[in-house]
């Protein structure tokens, strides 16, 4: 090749190098560009704003009588209990929450949980405390027709290890609906742990 082809040969290939990083630099400026603030502004206000899905939990609003079953021992009958639920929509109804007061195996027992939908997650989302322990549970689920399926991880006092959790809140009508608590037994078998119906209160 001639000194000349070589030059024209350099040319052209730094020309095409040029080129080829013409378009990265600029997707890198663009990168670099401050974000739309009316657009992030348009963004959060979808976010933020109550739509069909919290909605649905509608039915859970209100005051409810509640019957409670818990199965400790698989192989014994159940502990049955009462109580009394008062949930209300709370911070422009984007939350559920729930006070719950009654009796739990022969003691007082309270807790205080919360409903709500993650528009950006697109999933239920929820979180539970009570007079049972000093760890707060948290969920996630969907909902498919009235029934809300969500799961959650909590650690067992009595082994002090992880174990996954399934609850299943199934709504029968306005003012009937059941929760019901799948976790593992002692073998470490998934099994039913408790079932609170509620009905409301006329």
């Amino acid at each position: 090749m001639s000194v000349p082809s070589i030059v024209q040969h350099l040319v052209l290939v730094v020309g095409l190098a040029v080129a080829a990083a013409a378009p990265a630099a600029d997707k890198a400026k663009k990168a670099a560009a401050p974000p739309d603030e009316k657009a992030a502004m348009e963004a959060m206000a979808k976010a933020a704003t109550p739509g069909e899905a919290h909605k649905k939990l509608e039915p859970l609003a209100g005051s409810f009588d509640a019957k409670s079953r818990s199965w400790m021992d698989p192989s014994k009958p159940p502990e049955e209990s009462s109580a009394t639920s008062v949930r209300k929509w709370i911070l422009g109804n984007r939350y559920l929450q729930e006070d719950y007061s009654g009796t739990f195996m022969g003691q007082p027992f309270s807790g205080i949980g919360f409903q709500g939908y993650d528009n950006i997650s697109k999933h239920y989302v929820g979180s539970w405390m009570d007079t049972m322990g000093t760890a707060m549970m948290t969920s996630t689920g969907s909902m498919t027709g009235k029934v809300l399926k969500s799961t959650s991880v909590m650690t067992d006092p009595a082994t002090g290890k992880s174990a996954k959790y399934t609850m299943t809140i199934t709504i029968a009508d306005n003012d009937h609906h059941t929760l019901e608590m799948w976790g593992p037994d002692a073998a470490g078998k998934n099994a039913k742990w408790m079932e609170i119906n509620y009905t409301r209160k006329k």
